[in-house]
């Protein structure tokens, strides 16, 4: 039971993932004014009554179906794959032997809706919605976790004969972290179109940029951010910032696939790791530049956001068999 509760919760969590980037994308972040209902419905008001009822109470958001169903669509999958995180940390409890990651998920869930409900609550403060997306992320790799343990995936697998491979993969994770981070400022300050040319931004390659108002986390209470505050060198240092990040993350990556593919032995699993790691590194790279290319189209700039949840999901399986091949061989 506890292993039917972890696949079904971690291909939720991916969905749910990839929903609220298609939800913030498509501008649908505040379809919903209120929290966790939808104009004080469990869904949203339908009804000539129910929609000028949700009108008169919340006069500055008229109700916008296709928005809010968007919205509460999210909000519903993220309430189921609490309570399937839930059902795993009582079966944990139950166990003898019970694991406390199940635990820490559930913290970590009921975070999160705190973070969702600040969604809203703050409007779409930036702070806060890229930290519900990193918690998004952070569930998501846990949950990874908990399913290559259950099935004890790489059991067996021969110890790297690089002794930095530990080092080339904590790298790579580290900065695919960082640059998950950086996209989500991009995204929350609507600074996805700042520089609408590649190569180069605004015909250069050192554009007009404020870093100090980009990157100022905290401004205060009661600002509507939707739609973003920043002026155009503040959005443009953001950008900017996310390309180099982009630049930096390919290159340690890069390193990691390397090594991965100099691996020999019996065994070609680590090249196989490698070939896997390569092609999403890639796919990653030419989905963001089509996004910048393209005028941030909403299915290729939702296609950036799981390509990053499938390209970090590759670097913590990474890290998985590498440390716990050590492990074992210990």
């Amino acid at each position: 039971m506890f292993r039917h509760l972890s696949v079904t919760a971690f291909g939720l969590c991916f969905c749910v993932v990839v929903l609220g980037a298609f939800v913030r994308l498509s501008d649908a972040g505040l379809g919903c004014p209120d929290w966790p209902g939808c104009y004080g419905h469990l869904d949203v008001p339908l009804t000539m009554e129910e929609v000028s009822a949700a009108n008169e109470a919340f006069p500055e958001r008229p109700v916008e179906a296709g928005k809010a169903w968007k919205e509460m669509v999210h909000r519903y999958a993220a309430g189921v794959l609490g309570l399937l995180i839930l059902g795993m940390s009582v079966l944990s409890a139950l166990r003898r032997r019970g694991r406390k990651l199940p635990h820490v998920l559930l913290g970590l869930v009921i975070f999160q809706a705190i973070l969702g409900m600040w969604t809203v609550t703050l409007l779409l403060k930036p702070l806060v919605v890229t930290s519900h997306l990193l918690g998004g992320m952070t569930i998501l790799a846990l949950l990874a976790l908990v399913n290559l343990r259950e099935r004890d995936w790489m059991a067996g697998w021969p110890v790297p004969t690089s002794n930095h491979m530990p080092h080339f993969a904590v790298a790579a994770l580290c900065m695919v972290i960082v640059q998950i981070f950086l996209g989500a400022w991009t995204s929350t300050n609507y600074a996805a179109l700042a520089c609408v040319d590649f190569p180069t931004c605004h015909g250069g390659l050192s554009p007009d940029m404020d870093f100090g108002q980009g990157f100022t986390l905290w401004r205060g209470l009661g600002v509507n951010y939707e739609f973003g505050v920043l002026d155009g060198p503040g959005r443009t240092a953001i950008h900017f910032t996310h390309r180099v990040g982009a630049l930096l993350t390919a290159i340690v990556v890069g390193a990691l696939v390397v090594r991965l593919l100099r691996e020999s032995g019996a065994s070609n699993r680590w090249r196989r790791m490698g070939v896997v790691l390569l092609v999403a590194l890639l796919a990653q790279i030419g989905i963001g530049i089509a996004t910048v290319v393209l005028h941030l189209p909403l299915p290729v700039a939702t296609a950036h956001n799981a390509g990053a949840a499938l390209l970090l999901l590759v670097i913590v399986s990474i890290n998985w068999a590498v440390f716990n091949s050590r492990r074992i061989r210990q």
